[in-house]
C-alpha cells in the first residue's frame, strides 16, 4: 500500500515536471506574429475587437467567424475577451492557447489514469503504476511536435478549446462508470444495483460538453463516439455483478457480467440516431458534383488521399520530420485511384491493418486497442467524405492521445511472462529516445514560430514546393521591407513570389502581392502577373484566398495607396464571376470595387444586392446596401432594407450599425 502511494504520488511529480517543460519548450514561440488564418479570423475581423462588454457587442463577436457556418461562437468570445484585456497582440493570444494546451495536458493525465483503473483496462501490474503511465501519456502528448499548431497558431484555439470540452466530457463519462461498478461490485443482486446516478452522470457527460465544445469547433460532437470506444473496448456494457478476483492484485471479470440496457439505449440515442439523421441531411450535397467544384479532388480522390493521409499522421506523430511537419501541405499530390500513386494501395492496407490489429489486442491488450481505435475514431469526420481542406496537422490533437495511449503503456511495462511482454530496457530506452526527439523538435520549431521573419524563412525550406509557404516567405519580405524600393527585403520579396506564382495548385495570392508591392512603392507592374492571375481565375473557380486577393487589390485601390489599371482589375472580377454561383463575398467586392474604384454605381448597387440574395443572413451586405441606396436618393428602397437588417437584430447585436443608420440623411 505504501509503494502504491509512492508511485501515485510519483507521477503527479512527473506531471508537474512536464508542465514546467512543455512552458519553457512553448515560451519563446509566444512571441512569434498571427498567420494564415489567423487574419480572416482575428486580426481583420473587426466584430470580435469590441470595445465594450456589451451583450450586443459580444453577441456580434460570437457570430463573426468566417471559418463555419455554425460560427463557432465560444471560440470567437474567447478571442473577444482576448482582445477586451489586452488588445490585438498576439502575445497574449498565444499564451493563452498554452494556458488551455497545459490545461489540457492535466486532462490527458487525469483521464488516462480513470481509463487504467476500469476493470479489464490494463493487466494487474498496472494497479501500482497508473499515476507514472498517466503522467508519461500526459508529458508526451503535451510535447509532441504535431500540436504546436494546436498552441501557437492562434485561430487554432477553436481545436484546443472544442477538445478541452470533449477531454471533460470523457473524464465524466469514466466516472459517471466507475460509480455505476462501484454499486455494483457492492450489491449482493445478480443484475446489481439500478444506479441511476451514476448513469445520469454517463448521460449528462456525453451530451453537455458535446454540445458546448460544439460551440469552439465541430470536432466536439465525436465526444459520444469515443465514449462508445471506451465502453466497447473496456467495459462491454457492463454493469452487473462480475466475477470476484481471487487476488489482491487482480481486477474483477466483467465479462460474465450482464449487459446495461441502458448505456445501449444511452448510445442508441446520442450517437446511431444523429449519424442517421446527419447521413441523410449530408449525403444529397455530398453527391452533388456542384459541392465539389471549388476543389481540386471530388469525393472519390478524396477518400483515396486520405488514405496516405492518415497513415501519414501516424508517421508524422510518432516519428516526426521537419519536412514532414512543414504546416503548408498544399503540395500534397492527390491520389486518383488505388495505384495513382501506389502507395495509395499501401496506405489503406496498413489502415485496415490498425484495424484489424485493433480487434486482436482487444482482449489481449484493450488499453492499446482502444488507443488505436480512438486514433482512426477521430479522422471519421475530418478524412472521410466532407468537402474540407484534404491536410492539417491540428486535427491530430485529440488522435495522438489516441496513438500514446497505444503505444506508451507498452513501452513503459515491466517485463512479464504472464503479459507475453518482454526486453523491458529496450523499450524504456526507445520511450526516452522519442520523448527526447519530441521535445527537441517542438522547441525548435517554436523558436522559429517566436520570430516571424524566420519561422517563414524555416516553413518555405520545409516545404519549397508549396505555393503557400513560398507565398508567405515574399509576403513576410514585404512587411520587413516597409514598402521601401531600397530595401534588401523588397529584392529579396520578387523571387519567393515569383516562385510561388508558377507552381501547381497556387491560388492568385502570389500575383496579387507582386501587383500590391509594386504598385504601393510605385514600380513597374508586369503584364505577366496579371495574364498569370487572370487565367488562373478563368480556369479554377475562385477559391476563398482568391477572393482574399481580389479584396486585398480593391481595398488598396479603394484607400488611393494602389494605382491599378482598371481594366486588368474589371478582367479580374469578370474572369472570376464567370464561374457558376459566385460566392456572395465575391459579389460585395465586385461592387465595392465598381463603386469607389470604377465609380459605376448602378454596377456596385447590383452587386451587392446579389450579395444580400446570396447570403440574406449576413448583415454587412445589407449595410453596405443600405448606405448605397442613401446615396442614389432611394430612400424608400433604403428604408425597407433597414427593417429587414433590424429583423437580423436578436440580442441587439447590430444596435450600433441601426443607430449608425438611422442618424444619416433620409433616415430620420
Amino acid at each position: 500500500m505504501k509503494q502504491t502511494a509512492q508511485q501515485s504520488q510519483l507521477g503527479w511529480w512527473l506531471f508537474l515536471a512536464a508542465l514546467a517543460l512543455t512552458t519553457a519548450v512553448y515560451w519563446a514561440g509566444l512571441s512569434g506574429s498571427f498567420l494564415f488564418d489567423d487574419y480572416p479570423n482575428i486580426v481583420d475581423n473587426t466584430a470580435v475587437q469590441p470595445t465594450s462588454c456589451s451583450l450586443s457587442s459580444l453577441l456580434n463577436a460570437a457570430l463573426s467567424s468566417p471559418s463555419s457556418e455554425f460560427k463557432r461562437p465560444l471560440a470567437s468570445l474567447s478571442f473577444a475577451a482576448n482582445y477586451l484585456a489586452t488588445g490585438l497582440d498576439p502575445y497574449w493570444m498565444k499564451l493563452t492557447n498554452l494556458v488551455i494546451h497545459l490545461l489540457n495536458g492535466l486532462l490527458i493525465f487525469l483521464l488516462t489514469r480513470a481509463l487504467f483503473s476500469l476493470p479489464h483496462a490494463s493487466p494487474p501490474w498496472e494497479n501500482r503504476r497508473i499515476g507514472i503511465v498517466a503522467a508519461l501519456v500526459a508529458a508526451g502528448w503535451m510535447l509532441l511536435p504535431i500540436n504546436l499548431t494546436a498552441v501557437l497558431y492562434v485561430v487554432q484555439r477553436m481545436e484546443s478549446l472544442a477538445n478541452l470540452l470533449v477531454l471533460l466530457g470523457l473524464i465524466g463519462y469514466v466516472a459517471g462508470r466507475h460509480r455505476m461498478l462501484a454499486a455494483t461490485f457492492a450489491s449482493t443482486s445478480a443484475n446489481g444495483p439500478c444506479d441511476w446516478g451514476g448513469f445520469w452522470l454517463c448521460a449528462a457527460s456525453v451530451t453537455i460538453p458535446a454540445a458546448i465544445g460544439v460551440l469552439a469547433k465541430e470536432t466536439a460532437v465525436m465526444l459520444p463516439l469515443y465514449a462508445l470506444l471506451i465502453e466497447w473496448l473496456l467495459l462491454g456494457f457492463r454493469t452487473g455483478n462480475p466475477t470476484l478476483p481471487t487476488s489482491g492484485d487482480a481486477k474483477a471479470d466483467l465479462t460474465t457480467a450482464p449487459r446495461d440496457r441502458r448505456l445501449i439505449a444511452l448510445f442508441l440515442l446520442v450517437l446511431a440516431l444523429p449519424f442517421v439523421g446527419g447521413v441523410i441531411w449530408l449525403l444529397p450535397g455530398l453527391l452533388r458534383a456542384e459541392h465539389w467544384s471549388k476543389l481540386d479532388f471530388n469525393i472519390s480522390t478524396r477518400l483515396f488521399s486520405e488514405a496516405r493521409i492518415v497513415a501519414d499522421y501516424v508517421g508524422w506523430t510518432l516519428l516526426p520530420t521537419p519536412q514532414a511537419l512543414s504546416f503548408y501541405h498544399d503540395n500534397f499530390s492527390i491520389s486518383t485511384g488505388l495505384l495513382t500513386p501506389w502507395s495509395t494501395l499501401a496506405c489503406l492496407i496498413v489502415l485496415i491493418g490498425l484495424l484489424a490489429l485493433t480487434w486482436w489486442l482487444r482482449s489481449r491488450h484493450p488499453m492499446a486497442a482502444l488507443g488505436i481505435a480512438l486514433f482512426l475514431g477521430c479522422q471519421l469526420l475530418t478524412a472521410t467524405v466532407l468537402p474540407l481542406e484534404l491536410i492539417y496537422e491540428h486535427r491530430n490533437y485529440f488522435a495522438s492521445f489516441g496513438l500514446l495511449l497505444a503505444i506508451v503503456p507498452l513501452l513503459t511495462a515491466p517485463a512479464s511472462t504472464s503479459t507475453s511482454i518482454t526486453f523491458a530496457l529496450p523499450r524504456h530506452a526507445l520511450l526516452a529516445g522519442l520523448l527526447l526527439l519530441w521535445t527537441g523538435e517542438t522547441a525548435m520549431t517554436a523558436l522559429a514560430w517566436g520570430n516571424p521573419l524566420h519561422l517563414a524563412e524555416d516553413l518555405a525550406g520545409r516545404a519549397p514546393d508549396s505555393p503557400r509557404a513560398q507565398y508567405e516567405l515574399g509576403r513576410t519580405y514585404i512587411i520587413y521591407s516597409h514598402y521601401d524600393p531600397t530595401s534588401p527585403f523588397t529584392r529579396l520579396a520578387y523571387e519567393p513570389l515569383e516562385k510561388a506564382a508558377v507552381l501547381p495548385n497556387s491560388s492568385i495570392l502570389p500575383e496579387q502581392a507582386l501587383i500590391f508591392m509594386n504598385s504601393r512603392m510605385h514600380l513597374p507592374l508586369k503584364d505577366a502577373w496579371w495574364n498569370s492571375l487572370i487565367t488562373r481565375l478563368k480556369t479554377h473557380r475562385p477559391t476563398v484566398q482568391d477572393e482574399s486577393s481580389l479584396a486585398a487589390l480593391t481595398q488598396c485601390a479603394r484607400e488611393h495607396h494602389c494605382e491599378l489599371p482598371q481594366d486588368r482589375m474589371t478582367e479580374a472580377f469578370e474572369a472570376a464571376l464567370a464561374h457558376p454561383d459566385p460566392s456572395a463575398r465575391l459579389l460585395a467586392n465586385y461592387g465595392d470595387y465598381a463603386w469607389n474604384a470604377l465609380n459605376d454605381r448602378p454596377l456596385g448597387q447590383r452587386m451587392t444586392e446579389l450579395a444580400v440574395l446570396k447570403s440574406p443572413n449576413e448583415p454587412v451586405y445589407r449595410v453596405t446596401l443600405i448606405r448605397m441606396l442613401l446615396v442614389e436618393g432611394q430612400l424608400n428602397n433604403a428604408h425597407k432594407a433597414l427593417e429587414q437588417l433590424q429583423s437580423l437584430n436578436f440580442g441587439g447585436r447590430l444596435d450600433a450599425q441601426l443607430a449608425e443608420l438611422r442618424s444619416l440623411p433620409g433616415m430620420q
